[in-house]
């Protein structure tokens, strides 16, 4: 369910719907499309009122997770299959449906495919023929609802390189569902964060990431660290010591300091602002991630870029280099 939601959608921009499972991306999208209606508010196609109008006329191209290709039909067939459903005054000749075709199987580098049978095909290649199936009928909107979700992580970054490359070509609008974090602000122009059926945020990549609208963008985003913190005067303290994160003018008194944990480092006990022991200490992503217990209860995680790892059991004290505070 959506609550109240507007949303912008630039022409022949890239747009990545990112949030939770259940946070109403791929009904969004569904509406869109046309597939459900709205029980309020209207969908807008340039100066169109799409609101009430058929599926088969908003020209919407949608691409699903699991490719949804007919099995009978040969590679070249698929992807004119929405050409050739057209009504015969508005189908164009075979010829040029033939070359639409060929044109689409260079663009997605499969010109050699076409007599092939989904069933020849690997997972990454169906998912490469369903959304040359989508843009054959050169849609107003691209709609992409999760469609790397059943390929494996590999693949998934292949497409993601692939994809970004052919909507440079094409500069066709697209929005784009996914949950998975790195996906999104890898591929898109913009990232709107859904959340139980509202907006959160949205904004570039670099925005989403650096100016969190909300803890919910926040901790959606990546490991978060929530930190028991005292907003006096603009200034944030921990445990009675000043940090570098300057407060809400409205934020007064006891708040949550949320940190991510390449925003901490260690310190000796007279600059430290948090406390704990070693609990593990791992290689992940090139860099040392390091879990700390807190002596109150609760778990630290602070990356650091050496190669040494702390034995368990070591006691540390940790410096807040940085964060965020957010208004009530």
């Amino acid at each position: 369910m959506l609550h109240d939601l507007s949303l912008d959608v630039r022409a022949g921009e890239l747009l990545g719907l990112l949030g939770p499972s259940g946070s109403g991306k791929t009904t969004l999208l569904r509406i869109i499309a046309g597939l459900d209606r709205p029980d309020s508010g209207r969908i807008i196609f340039g100066g169109d009122d799409a609101t009430r109008m058929p599926v088969q006329e908003r020209a919407v191209g949608f691409v699903f997770q699991h490719y949804a290709l007919f099995k009978h039909m040969t590679v070249a067939d698929n992807i004119a299959y929405g050409l050739n459903a057209r009504k015969r005054s508005e189908r164009p000749a075979k010829a040029e449906i033939k070359k639409r075709v060929s044109d689409l199987l260079d663009l997605i580098k499969l010109s050699n495919f076409g007599d092939r049978y989904p069933s020849q095909l690997s997972g990454g290649q169906r998912q490469r023929i369903a959304l040359a199936r989508a843009l054959a009928v050169e849609p107003r909107v691209l709609l992409l609802d999760e469609p790397f979700g059943a390929l494996d992580a590999q693949v998934r970054k292949d497409l993601r390189r692939w994809l970004r490359e052919i909507h440079d070509r094409t500069g066709q609008t697209t929005i784009f569902v996914t949950h998975d974090q790195d996906e999104a602000l890898e591929l898109s122009d913009r990232v709107a964060v859904l959340d139980r059926g509202r907006l959160e945020q949205i904004g570039t990549p670099d925005e989403v990431q650096e100016q969190p609208a909300s803890p919910t963008v926040l901790k959606f985003l990546g490991d978060t660290i929530e930190v028991e913190a005292i907003a006096q005067g603009g200034r944030v303290l921990v445990n009675g010591r000043e940090t570098p994160v300057t407060a809400p003018t409205n934020a007064v008194g006891p708040v949550k300091l949320y940190v991510r944990p390449w925003q901490l480092q260690f310190a000796n006990e007279e600059h430290a602002h948090l406390n704990g022991f070693v609990r593990s200490s791992y290689r992940a992503q090139g860099r040392q991630r390091i879990e700390i217990d807190r002596p109150g209860g609760g778990l630290l995680v602070v990356e650091a870029s050496d190669n040494a790892r702390l034995a368990a059991g070591l006691p540390v004290g940790l410096r807040i280099n940085s964060g965020y505070v957010f208004a009530d």
